[in-house]
């Protein structure tokens, strides 16, 4: 088996990017080198609402199957995680102006809201970690951030603190968010059981770092509130994946990455 893990020490673009737009602000792009096929990732450093903030970003030659916790099943070009620092979040902190982020922020990247698919986080890209694994033809990514100090908590134990009909959200900072990329394809059954796979690793990670309910200190974390993950099929129609359970390779592929990217990202956000 060949294990690759990367980290954030990618060589930075610091010449000023040409303007796609006038309403397309982008001041660096950060290479994230990966092994996979056409796949183009990098760190891209933005002004949104005059806020300058950056997310990782992920764009495929075609539009590819994505299951994401956030926005369901769909077909994109492009993925991202995208940091909010303080300033931004505060001014969107409903579910109203959430959802208008959603649709005007790819838009100032020069990308369509329909063809990109994302995540947010409080965490800054610039502590994004990369684990990638192969097993013969499988080969699977996982590019992960994750903060959890303040946020942390134990699921089946710790209440919930926003009722879901509410608009005003009612959220702390800290989240881990995964997004796993494959180069074969899933069916929606093998994605589906991917998330939970991707989950039990980055619980493990969290178990193995320490980290306790920041709700119920003597019990041990399992995640934080704001968790969200997403996961890329391949589309290479000669490998059709429908298992991705723990006695699978390809669950192996994804256990793996998840948890050890999960576990760096955590060690360079909060400092542990």
């Amino acid at each position: 088996m060949k294990v690759l893990m990367k980290n954030n020490k990618q060589k930075n673009d610091t010449g000023e990017k040409s303007k796609m737009s006038k309403k397309v602000v982008i001041i660096k792009e950060t290479s994230i080198d990966l092994q996979l096929a056409d796949v183009n990732a990098r760190v891209v450093y933005h002004k949104y609402d005059g806020i300058w903030h950056n997310l990782t970003l992920v764009s495929f030659n075609e539009q590819r199957l994505v299951l994401s916790t956030l926005d369901g099943l769909r077909k994109v070009r492009n993925v991202g995680n995208i940091f909010f620092p303080d300033e931004l979040s505060k001014r969107h902190m409903t579910l109203q102006s959430y959802e208008k982020v959603k649709k005007q922020l790819p838009k100032s990247l020069g990308l369509s809201c329909k063809d990109f698919i994302f995540l947010s986080t409080a965490v800054n890209m610039e502590c994004v970690s990369v684990c990638e694994k192969t097993f013969g033809d499988f080969h699977v990514c996982c590019i992960a951030t994750g903060g959890a100090l303040d946020n942390a908590l134990r699921a089946g134990v710790d209440a919930g603190n926003w009722v879901e009909t509410q608009t005003q959200m009612k959220l702390v900072p800290g989240t881990i968010n995964i997004m796993l990329l494959t180069n074969v394809t899933l069916t929606l059954a093998a994605m589906a059981r991917a998330i939970m796979t991707a989950t039990e690793a980055k619980s493990a990670a969290l178990q193995d770092l320490g980290y306790k309910s920041s709700y119920t200190p003597q019990v041990q974390a399992t995640g934080t509130g704001t968790d969200s993950m997403l996961v890329v099929s391949g589309v290479n129609p000669d490998i059709v994946i429908k298992h991705t359970g723990g006695h699978t390779k390809m669950g192996e592929l994804i256990g793996f990455t998840a948890k050890t990217a999960v576990t760096e990202a955590l060690k360079k956000f909060d400092k542990i």
